[in-house]
């Protein structure tokens, strides 16, 4: 076979083993399947399913898969052991196009502190179970576990073995994330110009992100001849995680004329693809992440809202419905300048002379001062006369924390004037803190994400508290600041529960929910 043909490269995604190994983000068998059928769906040539002979776990979701997915290569990990093969056999049985992918240790570091073996050991091993595994399936990868780190006389005659004892596909890890773009470029050249059998079989790269490398150094290895790149979506993975398939994926669309390979992935399916997995495994990425972060293809800026007004192309370099999200976001904050709000207020059906514009844009600067963004209901506030960024405002908190329970009691003022005060339980006190607000507002939140730091140094620091929701098919965003982490995080619950209440009016307060009761 051509082993460099320019049509495309094979992803090999390992979300399900090296990704669900990253602290936190294990899954049920069940959960597996469904990412399974996400990833095939997204067009990934090759699932790595798990480790089957570490966990039972992961034999129950080989199985599963096995029986679900029948036009992907479905691959499992297994050390150079006879009774790890063994299972990564049994784990396939049934499978349309099974893989088993075998590994041992060759750097001097692993050889003398984790394997104790030589080097003549371990070239005994890697003949004999990847000749081994040969038996079980014709499709066999073997890897060199820590490879860049690896003497290079060494790595070139190990992989020489794996290949006459019939490896199909040859990994060279960069395990540790060590290496850089032009070491790796230069290496793969040079195992693939003279290891003999090299043309015959399909060389991988699997970098780890250590450095912040595993993308740049996945697409160096692509360009000394890999044709397989194994990654994971957003990521994950031990440590600082692996190459990010989406990332990879992107960077050979977009710059498809610089590298002229691409790959079969459906990128339309990036972003659902990202966000299933966040919820499976209850990590979000951050909100700057290439390609599936939130801010991804959000401005603020008024210079880049202006040049995006003109011509998107001044600030996007592809389409956001190329991977999947909806549109361009223009946020609008006290970064925003006076074309973009008019540009909003035009898309909400107001049309006004430059005059009035300018009065809403210093009404809009103003209420800039008083929260972070400024939704589409508080323009609409601004347009009208309304009075926009009031609600309830925090008066005063107890918050008690004694034995298993923790207790909260608030009083707010309301919109009218009123107190309100309500207290509740909780299994903390940031949980009992949200419980009494949502008694006190009537307005009752389900987290999606809530988060707390220092905003300064030393004695004059603060923190900061963000959380964010969806309620009624709206995502809500807020932020609170306060010496008080506790109070900061009721700010920033205040924050979000005013913006619910300023575009759904009705909603009753907790007075108005006892008069009716009584």
């Amino acid at each position: 076979m051509n082993t460099t043909s320019p049509e495309f490269v094979r992803i090999f995604d390992t979300t399900l083993r090296d990704g669900e190994q990253s602290p936190g983000c294990s899954m049920t068998p069940q959960q597996k399947v469904v990412m399974a059928r996400a990833l095939a769906d997204l067009g990934v040539d090759i699932i790595e399913t798990g480790f089957p002979a570490s966990s039972q776990s992961d034999c129950e979701a080989t199985a599963q898969i096995v029986r679900d997915l029948r036009h992907t290569t479905l691959a499992v990990l297994s050390r150079c052991l006879p009774g790890d093969i063994e299972a990564s056999a049994k784990a396939l049985e049934g499978a349309a196009k099974p893989r088993i992918h075998v590994f041992l240790s060759t750097s001097p570091l692993h050889r003398e502190h984790k394997l104790r073996m030589s080097k003549e050991q371990v070239i005994e091993s890697i003949g004999t179970h990847v000749a081994m595994a040969r038996r079980y399936a014709d499709d066999v990868e073997f890897s060199t576990e820590d490879g860049t780190r690896t003497e290079e006389d060494f790595l070139h005659e190990a992989v020489a073995v794996a290949i006459a004892a019939g490896a199909t596909t040859v990994n060279i890890p960069d395990t540790l994330g060590y290496t850089t773009p032009e070491e790796i470029r230069s290496l793969f050249q040079r195992l693939i110009g003279t290891v003999p059998g090299a043309k015959d079989v399909i060389f991988s790269a699997h970098c780890h992100n250590d450095l912040g490398l595993a993308v740049a150094n996945s697409l160096a290895a692509m360009e000394g001849g890999a044709r397989q790149i194994e990654c994971t979506i957003n990521g994950i993975g031990e440590r600082a995680g692996n190459a990010a398939l989406e990332e990879l994926a992107m960077a050979l669309k977009v710059r498809n004329a610089f590298y002229d390979i691409d790959t079969r992935i459906d990128t339309r399916l990036l972003v659902p693809t990202s966000q299933l997995l966040q919820r499976l495994i209850g990590m979000p990425v951050q909100r700057n992440k290439a390609i599936v972060g939130q801010n991804a293809f959000a401005h603020e800026s008024g210079i880049h809202q202006h040049g995006m007004l003109r011509n998107r192309n001044t600030y996007e370099i592809m389409n956001p419905s190329d991977v999947g999200w909806p549109d361009t976001k223009m946020v609008l904050g006290r970064h925003s300048g006076r074309a973009a709000v008019g540009h909003r207020l035009r898309a909400l059906g107001y049309t006004m002379e430059d005059e009035q514009l300018d009065q809403v844009f210093a009404q809009f600067k103003a209420l800039c001062e008083q929260q972070r963004v400024v939704e589409d209901d508080d323009l609409e506030r601004l347009m009208t006369g309304g009075v926009t960024g009031q609600g309830y405002r925090l008066s005063s908190m107890t918050i008690s924390d004694r034995g298993q329970r923790a207790s909260a009691q608030v009083e707010l003022s309301a919109p009218d004037g009123r107190k309100v005060s309500e207290s509740a339980l909780g299994d903390g006190p940031v949980d009992a803190l949200f419980a009494a607000l949502a008694n006190a507002t009537g307005v009752k939140l389900s987290l999606e994400s809530y988060s707390v730091h220092s905003v300064g140094l030393g004695a004059d620091a603060q923190g900061e508290a963000t959380l964010s929701i969806h309620h009624d098919g709206v995502q809500y965003e807020g932020s609170g600041t306060s010496r008080d982490i506790i109070e900061a995080s009721a700010l920033a619950w205040l924050d979000v529960a005013n913006r619910i209440l300023r575009r759904n009016p009705g909603t009753p307060s907790a007075n108005e929910r006892q008069a009716a009761t009584a």
